[in-house]
């Protein structure tokens, strides 16, 4: 069984950078996949980014070139590293296995982008 838990968000300024983290409790490697998602208000949950188990990366039209994620398999995480953040970024993020499991929601970590 494989828990996730976010950290790192919290209230940034238009074109600030924020780096969030994704510890997992179980060996991530086991995943095919790793994705960052987010969830704004009145929206639906979308892919943001992800990575898989051999380091391919891809990425949401709307953060490309700005968003960065990676993954170390030895410490077990995933981290997401968002630069130049406008208030369209602003949402829950959450990470999950891709496809995603539903069982491995947490509780995501919120990133406020205040213009």
């Amino acid at each position: 069984q494989v828990q996730l838990v976010e950290s790192g968000g919290g209230l940034v300024q238009a074109g600030g950078s924020v780096r969030l983290s994704c510890a997992c409790s179980g060996s991530i490697f086991s995943l095919p996949a790793m994705g960052w998602y987010r969830q704004a208000p009145g929206k639906q949950r979308e892919l943001v980014a992800r990575i898989t188990r051999s380091g391919i990366t891809n990425y949401a039209d709307s953060v490309k070139g700005r968003f960065t994620i990676s993954r170390d398999l030895a410490e077990n995480t995933v981290t997401l590293q968002m630069n130049s953040l406008n208030a369209e970024d602003t949402a829950v993020y959450y990470c999950n296995s891709y496809p995603p499991i539903d069982a491995y929601w947490g509780q995501g970590t919120q990133v406020t982008v205040s213009s």
